[in-house]
């Protein structure tokens, strides 16, 4: 057995079942690993390093596993860092490993030699080493793995591509050796009983509570329900949270932030205490006033704590066992705050239903997403991304409880949204899977791992694999960011993209393509897509003016948006016409019934 064969082996005694990556000479070994021997660890082919990586960053977080890419020395090292960012600033548990020149090589300007570890010193800052002897393999895959799971974060081990074929030799039982073993479970933590106590006056004096949960709190959602409805409160989700609490109880109010609800806004705005629970929202302006609301913070990292509000208690511990030490402590508390947040819910359902059904050029993308939430299937998972779609998978999807929804929250980068799906799809073949994508997002990234999908689709048990591509030309986020915040026209050389046929490239793959551009298609696409015997490209042509509109437009984004205007914008009919619509929907013209 050679040091390939052993790292292969001790993946697969931590659990490990796949790697995502892309071969090259300065992993030969390892891949020569694979070719070789049934360690129980399967090689997954993405197209591009990057995509591996993301295929990784999406397995940790739709499983709560490590998730492991592989990517040859040089620049294959290189193409991994977009997404191993995304699990770092996003707490997925991620190992990445790389190849190396040989030894002998090193310091030799050789070809593809690249000062591995400074490259990845800050993003995989936790644990980043070289493998220069069969001895050490050992403990630096045991370390990988351990750290990446332990600290929710990523790992980096860098193996020389002579080392990869040397004999592997358990470290001698010697001065200078390291002796490790495979296992790791998360401790629980819980606060002292006394700031559980403090947190508990705290809430039970409040009249209007809000809680706000992120992603941290994904394995508390029958402990964030009791408590809910223990202080009778509201309760708003982080982006990344979306799916931990089912968007169907009467005080959810949905997504917060620029991509928000109204009704999470009014719940920020109005509470008088506040309780965040796993999540790192960064955003000041969408919390409560500072000073106007008590608040108390749950988190299992105690770095985290106190630091997007200023709180009066801090609870380091994780989500579960201090939300069910806190409950006891709770006192029962009235209707009256639950029955205004049902108030705030019933009018902003009705504005999605009529701003959904808004006429505009081809199809109002919001409508693809009205369409889409009542038939969502149980147990699906959904992949988001980056761009102006991300405001609808915000706002417009009802999830339910036993769902799954994810994207790039804290580097919000585009291109994830295929290989996550992918890797969902590898994770829960049984599950029904939707990649919610721009046309930007596909471009970039999506069109290639189509070829992934179609390479493997054959051997998940349930085949439905959906990739909705919004359609309008247009890197639509940015082309409204530059109107709304820097008070800028549209620039076309920068945001006009070519045209492409997302529908019939999907269906030279071997795939299924469904094409629409009028909104009375978008309910039977959506049939047809969800009961195809093989994935599916909906591709739908939409209007890049409709607005994504945030749930309370200041001043200044007033001001700005009216400068871009001032200044000609080119598409500034259907802008007006488009922007007044959204703002007052009954002076538009619904486009069907």
């Amino acid at each position: 057995m050679n040091v390939s064969d052993f790292v292969l082996k001790r993946l697969a005694e931590w659990g490990i079942r796949r790697v995502f990556g892309y071969p090259g000479d300065g992993i030969n070994g390892i891949m020569g690993a694979f070719n070789r021997d049934d360690h129980g660890v399967r090689f997954i082919q993405a197209r591009h390093e990057e995509m591996a990586a993301f295929m990784a960053c999406g397995h940790a977080k739709f499983t709560g596993e490590v998730g492991v890419c592989l990517a040859t020395s040089g620049p294959g090292a290189i193409h991994l860092l977009n997404g191993l960012y995304d699990a770092k600033m996003d707490r997925a548990p991620v190992v990445a490993i790389v190849g190396q020149s040989a030894r002998s090589a090193l310091g030799g300007d050789y070809q593809q030699e690249v000062d591995l570890p400074s490259l990845f010193k800050d993003v995989a800052h936790e644990f980043v080493h070289t493998c220069m002897t069969p001895e050490a393999a050992r403990h630096l895959v045991d370390r990988a793995v351990r750290i990446a799971r332990a600290e929710r974060t990523v790992t980096c081990l860098i193996i020389p591509k002579d080392v990869q074929e040397l004999d592997f030799n358990e470290p001698p039982r010697t001065h200078d050796t390291v002796h490790t073993s495979v296992g790791y479970v998360a401790p629980t933590v819980v606060p002292p009983q006394a700031e559980l106590q403090r947190a508990a006056d705290i809430l039970n004096a409040g009249e209007k509570v809000a809680l706000l949960v992120g992603y941290g709190a994904r394995g508390a959602v029958d402990e964030v329900i009791a408590v809910a409805e223990r202080l009778s409160a509201g309760v708003a989700k982080a982006l990344l949270g979306r799916a931990v609490v089912p968007d169907d109880l009467p005080y959810v109010t949905g997504a917060i932030g620029l991509l928000g609800t109204k009704p999470s806004w009014h719940l920020m705005q109005e509470c008088d205490t506040l309780l965040m629970v796993g999540s790192s929202f960064p955003y000041s302006e969408f919390l409560p006033k500072e000073g106007k609301a008590r608040a108390i913070q749950i988190d299992i990292d105690g770095r985290m704590v106190g630091l997007r509000y200023p709180m009066e208690v801090n609870l380091v511990g994780d989500a579960k066992t201090t939300l069910s030490a806190l409950l006891p402590l709770l006192n029962q508390k009235g209707s009256a705050w639950v029955e205004q947040i049902r108030g705030w819910n019933a009018d902003w359902a009705k504005l999605m239903d009529e701003r959904a059904h808004l006429q505009a050029s081809g199809i109002n993308p919001q409508r693809v997403f009205w369409e889409l939430s009542s038939r969502l299937p149980e147990q699906v998972i959904l992949a988001g991304d980056s761009g102006s779609g991300t405001s609808w998978f915000a706002r417009d999807l009802k999830l339910r409880r036993g769902m799954m929804a994810s994207l790039s929250g804290s580097l919000a980068t585009m291109g994830p949204g295929v290989p996550y799906a992918i890797a969902a799809k590898f994770a829960y073949p049984d599950r029904p899977v939707i990649a919610l994508v721009g046309d930007g997002a596909m471009q970039m990234n999506g069109n290639a791992e189509l070829v992934t999908i179609a390479k493997y689709w054959k051997e998940w048990r349930d085949p439905r694999l959906i990739v909705l591509v919004l359609h309008n030309d247009d890197l639509n986020m940015v082309t409204w960011e530059m109107r709304a915040m820097a008070g800028d026209t549209r620039y076309e050389a920068s945001q006009q993209l070519p045209d492409f046929p997302y529908a019939r490239y999907a269906e030279l793959l071997g795939l299924r393509g469904i094409y629409v551009d009028a909104p009375e298609q978008v309910a039977d696409a959506w049939d047809a897509a969800l009961s195809a015997d093989r994935p599916v490209v909906l591709e739908a042509r939409t209007d890049p003016n409709v607005p994504p509109l945030p749930p309370h437009v200041s001043l200044k984004q007033a001001k700005a948006f009216g400068m871009s205007l001032l200044k000609g914008d080119p598409e500034e009919g259907g802008i007006i016409r488009q922007a007044v619509s959204h703002l007052f929907p009954s002076l538009g013209k619904k486009s069907d019934a």
